[in-house]
């Protein structure tokens, strides 16, 4: 069985720019250069349409990390990458409604609208209206949102009558409100906060206290029948309540969203953040989906910055775990397959997809029990963009000073820091005054940390470590051992026994699996 070369636990800032990389090599030459959705690598390796989750879906993943990656961590995107996603995304909305709509096949029309999509629809346009400052695009969010008051009620759901016989839509019913409208919250939320427009709010909140009203309880549980069982559809409704409680700093809700946290979400989570991709009762047990760890990450780095400091740790765990290791760098194992009539989808599908995330298993790229391996391509949209979340929040600089809250390499035009994962210690030089808190995992004792280049002792305060004056310009050590440890990750029907290095995975029992992460452990 193959263990994968080049697995990364260490670098956000390359997993982010390789990420980017694939983001612009996916576009469909054969269809006006619309990006591919569907991926398979593995028993034929292909790229396709998917008459309901192309333009519809892929731009608006793809447009929201790859601006933020230019903002956030300063890589640069080629411009016709950008331009070629915005043409699809404004496609899709060129139909008979400003809704995000998608073709049966190729050359055909946009009759296709599934409510799910809102989400990636409002990405898309929000992020051309933040990072391009697109009038065309503000506009467009702005239709949207007018049309969705008209056709759908809070009470009563969409008017299919309407969309179907006035509009002449084929209208996909979701399982349930959080498989459909209520994953748009997230996307509303970031575009009231960069344009100010009132509506996007106002729709926000709507389906806010209709998630709240019959989802996200108070005690926080997690109930397929009324969630719907697919999952990625919950954790990105959980960190949207998150965005939005953060954003009005309403308490409340972000109580509810702690909540489900600590208590719904280890039904469907495993100690890594991995989560299983469908919860039905016969889904495949190891099959998970890199876009929901990608939720938990950003819901636990807003939770964090709330002053709740255990959800740093559980954000540094996921990162260093499993959504890191499970991007697609090996990609060895990967035939293009023949292709005499040289179609675009079968044409250098290896390489195309180096950078991609998908539905790995905890262990690696190949589930037990699946024959099917696949990377589809909205997927590395959300882990990109939770990665520029993670970057952002690496380190930050407010009025309270300095905040280490992730140890990993990083710089900034504040701070730099050398991680104790890639150096022999934590190193830390600050660039401008102030004082400097630095997160110390639960697993250091505080009494063993070896403080090199300030005097005075140290004050340790809400999981920090607190250096009230550090010298501008000189680099601070701070040395402490990073323990093994051996955990058991129970997910479904299997629990998987790991091995730790502080937050770092050395070994994991993979069962014979192949295409593994990590060195198996007896």
């Amino acid at each position: 069985m193959t263990r994968l070369k080049d697995v990364n636990s260490t670098d956000i800032l390359d997993a982010i720019r390789l990420g980017c990389q694939t983001m612009c090599s996916v576009f469909n030459a054969d269809d006006s250069d619309i990006p591919f959705f569907g991926s398979s690598v593995l028993p034929e390796a292909e790229l396709n349409f998917s008459s309901f989750n192309s333009e519809a879906h892929v731009p608006g993943r793809h447009l929201n990390a790859l601006l933020s990656a230019e903002n956030a961590a300063g890589i640069v995107i080629d411009d016709e990458c950008v331009e070629k996603h915005a043409d699809a995304a404004f496609f899709s909305y060129s139909g008979p409604l400003p809704l995000p709509l998608n073709r049966d096949q190729i050359g055909g029309r946009l009759v296709n609208f599934r409510p799910h999509h809102l989400r990636e629809g409002f990405h898309a346009l929000y992020a051309l209206a933040k990072y391009r400052d697109s009038a065309r695009a503000r506009e467009l969010a702005e239709e949207s949102i007018a049309a969705i008051f008209s056709y759908w009620d809070a009470a009563r759901g969409w008017d299919c009558k309407r969309l179907t016989e006035e509009l002449g839509l084929n209208v996909l019913s979701e399982s349930s409100f959080i498989v459909g409208i209520a994953r748009a919250i997230g996307p509303l939320v970031k575009l009231y906060r960069d344009t100010g427009y009132g509506p996007a709010l106002e729709l926000a909140i709507v389906l806010k206290e209709k998630a709240i009203s019959g989802f996200f309880d108070v005690d926080g549980a997690y109930d397929r029948d009324r969630f719907g069982p697919h999952t990625h559809s919950t954790t990105c409704v959980m960190s949207s309540l998150a965005q939005l409680a953060d954003l009005t700093m309403d308490s409340p809700l972000m109580n509810r969203v702690r909540a489900f946290y600590d208590n719904g979400l280890w039904e469907i989570r495993n100690g890594l953040g991995w989560v299983i991709e469908s919860s039905l009762p016969d889904a495949p047990s190891d099959l998970g989906e890199v876009n929901n760890t990608g939720d938990i990450l950003e819901t636990a780095l807003i939770l964090g910055r709330w002053g709740h400091t255990e959800y740093y740790h559980d954000a540094e765990r996921i990162l260093r775990g499993h959504l890191l290791p499970s991007q697609l760098r090996d990609i060895s194992f990967i035939e293009d397959p023949p292709n005499p009539e040289n179609v675009d989808g079968k044409r250098d599908v290896a390489a195309r997809h180096r950078g991609a995330f998908g539905f790995p298993a905890p262990y690696g790229h190949a589930p037990l029990g699946k024959t099917l391996i696949s990377f589809n391509m909205d997927i590395v949209g959300g882990a990109v963009g939770s990665l520029c979340e993670a970057y952002r929040e690496a380190t930050r600089f407010d009025q309270a000073g300095h905040w280490v809250n992730l140890l990993f390499d990083h710089e900034t035009d504040a701070i730099k820091v050398e991680s104790p994962y890639t150096h022999s210690a934590l190193r830390i030089r600050v660039k401008r005054p102030g004082p400097l808190f630095v997160r110390v995992p639960p697993w250091v004792e505080e009494e063993k940390i070896e403080i090199r280049g300030v005097s005075g002792r140290p004050q340790f305060t809400n999981g920090y470590l607190l250096i009230p004056s550090p010298p501008v310009g000189q680099m601070l050590s701070l040395a402490f051992p990073l323990p093994r440890q051996e955990i058991v990750l129970q997910q479904q029907e299997r629990q998987i026994r790991t091995l730790l290095r502080g937050d770092q995975v050395e070994a994991m029992e993979n069962f014979g699996a192949d295409l593994t992460f990590f060195e198996p452990l007896d």
